[in-house]
């Protein structure tokens, strides 16, 4: 058989590495001063344990006290959270060494201040599984919500990335708000604003945008939006409030979508499943879609229409 490789390799790499140089964005070549995901992901994990201390184990050591195991989880945190954060924020920058040291300094206080921000986070945390609990009748225990639930796990990411956001770290919390998104199928931009007890129920296809704000014992089920109502403007669009506002004790149902900057929902209102919304309500408000017909053809001879039970919208969850 005729080598057609051989003779043609050298002269077709060099024309792929010829490609990098165009200067675009997908041509960069640093990739030792750059965020590193794996690191990031390794983070993500330490903090899951601190978070929730008693709920993992470290193979790695033989214990007695958990408390000095976690001291030197936290101590890894931090000399590693500060290593990628002072990568972030010099990231595609050209540094002489004086703007180098003022990075490693501005890398240090933010993760000195994000430390100090954990026992706040594990505040909310905690009224997030009691969330949970109490709006969940398939859960036995807060043990189970914390050890297997994915919008816990997608909440808890989201907690500790949206304090990495507040504090302007670059590219970092959408590192670890899409990890939880690749493994729960829950995409929370990390600079949502979301108040405490917050309930996600089974939550595959959630979507909430960046500009998001959720009040207090807000509940969402699965395949629900809030999202921008248009997002053809680009980058015009940037920093401008383009997702809705949900205010405290709102219930949204399966498959809705609510859009838009502008909209608001009311204090207590219920959003049914499927419902497709892009304007304010008021206040206690119950919005659904019109009631389904229902069709049944038995043996293919007579067909019966009936309408569907009114209440069947507030309803539909698994």
């Amino acid at each position: 058989m005729k080598d057609l490789i051989s003779p043609a390799i050298h002269e077709t790499t060099q024309a792929i590495l010829a490609d990098y140089d165009q200067g675009r964005s997908i041509d960069k070549l640093d990739v030792f001063n750059q965020p590193d995901t794996k690191v990031i992901y390794e983070l993500i994990n330490e903090l899951v344990r601190i978070a929730y201390p008693g709920f993992s184990k470290d193979k790695h050591y033989r214990i007695y006290d958990i408390r000095n195991n976690l001291s030197m989880v936290i101590e890894d945190v931090a000399f590693r959270l500060n290593k990628q954060i002072s990568i972030a924020l010099r990231y595609g920058k050209a540094s002489d060494d004086k703007k180098l040291e003022e990075t490693r300094e501005q890398s240090q206080r933010i993760t000195l201040k994000f430390l100090q921000q954990i026992p706040s986070i594990r505040e909310y945390l905690a009224t997030d599984v009691a969330a949970v609990f109490d709006g969940d009748p398939a859960a036995e225990s807060a043990d189970e919500i914390i050890f297997a639930y994915p919008g816990l796990y997608a909440i808890t990411i989201y907690r500790f990335a949206h304090v990495l956001y507040q504090l302007q770290v670059p590219v970092i919390p959408r590192i670890m708000t899409e990890l939880a998104h690749s493994k729960t199928g829950i995409d929370i931009n990390p600079g949502a604003t979301i108040g405490k007890y917050f309930m996600i129920d089974h939550g595959t296809g959630i979507v909430i945008g960046e500009t998001t704000e959720i009040g207090e014992h807000v509940k969402i089920y699965q395949g629900v939006t809030l999202g921008a109502l248009s997002t053809s403007g680009g980058r015009k669009l940037f920093n401008k409030k383009r997702h809705p506002t949900i205010a405290d004790y709102v219930t949204i149902y399966s498959g809705a979508s609510i859009l838009g900057g502008d909209t608001v929902i009311g204090k207590g209102s219920v959003i049914g499943g499927n419902v497709f919304l892009t304007k304010s309500i008021a206040a206690g408000t119950k919005v659904s879609v019109k009631n389904q017909e229902l069709r049944f053809n038995k043996d293919h001879k007579e067909i019966q229409e009936v309408e569907a039970d009114p209440d069947a919208a507030w309803f539909y969850i698994i």
